[in-house]
């Protein structure tokens, strides 16, 4: 009995589990879920690029989006296999912090995008991740290109006297379609800054003009808010 248990063959000496995983690894499987990622990380890339509505274009971030759906996918073809590695490879990423600000909303939506799209098509799902990708696609270009949000402006104004109040706001409610004030602050030198949230009907060009022009203003400045503050 004794022999039985300690005896060893040849095969047992040269057992490799990297060979066992060798031999389980699919080529086809592989090249088929990298080169689907890889498109549609070229078409995440191009939404993007088409849909940008921001102050800077970033195009190394539009770049990071395509190569994060395919590490995305390639690290989900490496862990589906092992369930030890899995549990491994969170471990190992829970230790990473990504301190990148995203200071648009959108830009988190696109990351969110290519982070799926990599794991469905690290999974093998590529009939449903297609056709989630033309849809949200479809739906991105079609808010972000046609559908035109008005945005408010911002108005700075600094005065003098308090009767210069009154006169900056009978220009604003002839020339604006709504205005509302949002801050006053008094300036140690007797200066006056009020800022308004103003909705133009026109052009805000001769708004800034008019007010400029009225004595004891001191400066005028119209800002453009989107999310990002655009002189």
């Amino acid at each position: 009995m004794l022999s039985l248990l300690t005896a060893t063959t040849f095969d047992d000496i040269f057992k490799s589990s990297f060979l066992e995983k060798t031999s389980s690894f699919s080529l086809t499987d592989s090249l088929i879920g990298m080169v689907a990622a890889f498109f549609l990380g070229l078409f995440i890339y191009y939404v993007y690029k088409k849909t940008f509505n921001g102050v800077i274009y970033s195009h190394s971030f539009n770049i990071s989006l395509m190569v994060m759906t395919l590490t995305t996918a390639l690290v989900i073809m490496g862990i589906s296999q092992n369930v030890l590695l899995s549990l491994g490879m969170v471990g190992a990423l829970s230790i990473v912090r990504f301190r990148t600000p995203i200071k648009d909303p959108m830009d988190l939506i696109f990351l969110f995008w290519s982070v799926a799209v990599g794991i469905l098509c690290g999974a093998g799902f590529i009939p449903l991740v297609v056709t989630g990708s033309l849809i949200i696609g479809i739906v991105i270009i079609l808010f972000q290109n046609k559908i035109i949000v008005e945005n408010p402006y911002l108005l700075i104004v600094k005065f003098g006297e308090e009767v210069t109040n009154k006169e900056i706001e009978k220009i604003l409610s002839d020339s604006s379609q709504k205005y509302m004030l949002k801050s006053k602050t008094i300036l140690h030198d007797e200066e006056t800054e009020v800022t308004y949230e103003v909705r133009m009907r026109n052009n805000d060009a001769q708004l800034v003009s008019a007010i400029s022009k009225v004595a004891g203003v001191s400066s005028s400045v119209m800002l453009s808010y989107d999310g990002n503050f655009t002189a």
